[in-house]
């Protein structure tokens, strides 16, 4: 807990007292939000700023920038959480056969493995497909990843949801690691650049994006 006096926490709620940063960042972590989303004020804060750079470990220019060596090691190194969200993430099972195997035994040893990805009936996708200039293959797609995916639910503890969701990064979350590749219209995410955060105390972005996974998941339907 965050280990305070509970007339502190009152004095937080009601007078807008900013907490001290040690007990903003725990009190974040119990109700996994940012630190910014529970004290807005904090957005101008030194230490929060700092935080949040140092969350970027490099910049990928484009996701086929990213060698499929360093996604199996991403799935291997995980020890809680895997979370995918996508409209078809079709290179996982075109560039890199082993993935979706490795996902399965990592979800067979313990890891909470969640993925989603877009409907194929869903309109999100098809304006997507339209917005790449490919049309309906982008359904094609999703259509192939779900042929892939649906045999590993039968078999094991993973998790999927179809989402219909206008994505502005694809988002694949490893443990504390987290790989954003940015949308950009007109290009494929293939062609983006791709954020590599890492997970620190007091800093932003991944807490940010992670949010928007749990959004995206919240609002989309168990396949």
């Amino acid at each position: 807990m965050v280990a305070v006096d509970p007339k502190t926490v009152e004095r937080w709620i009601s007078a807008d007292r900013l907490p001290h940063r040690s007990h903003r960042i725990r009190a974040s972590e119990i109700l996994r939000k940012s630190d910014g989303f529970l004290w807005p004020a904090t957005h101008s804060d030194r230490a929060s700023t700092s935080s949040t750079q140092a969350e970027l470990v490099h910049v990928y220019p484009s996701r086929s920038a990213i060698e499929p060596p360093t996604w199996l090691q991403l799935v291997a190194q995980a020890k809680e959480r895997i979370d995918v969200l996508a409209y078809a993430a079709s290179f996982l099972h075109d560039s890199i056969p082993e993935f979706m195997t490795r996902l399965a035994e990592r979800s067979r040893q313990g890891v909470q493995v969640r993925l989603l990805f877009g409907d194929p009936n869903g309109q999100a996708v098809d304006v997507r497909g339209q917005e790449e200039g490919i049309g309906e293959l982008m359904a094609a797609r999703c259509k192939l990843t779900w042929v892939y995916v649906t045999p590993l639910l039968a078999a094991h503890p993973i998790e999927a949801r179809r989402h219909n969701t206008t994505l502005y990064a694809s988002l694949f979350r490893f443990d504390d690691t987290l790989l954003a590749n940015g949308h950009t219209y007109g290009s494929s995410a293939s062609q983006s650049p791709v954020l590599h955060l890492c997970r620190i105390p007091g800093g932003r972005l991944f807490t940010h994006y992670l949010d928007s996974f749990e959004r995206v998941w919240a609002s989309s339907a168990p396949s």
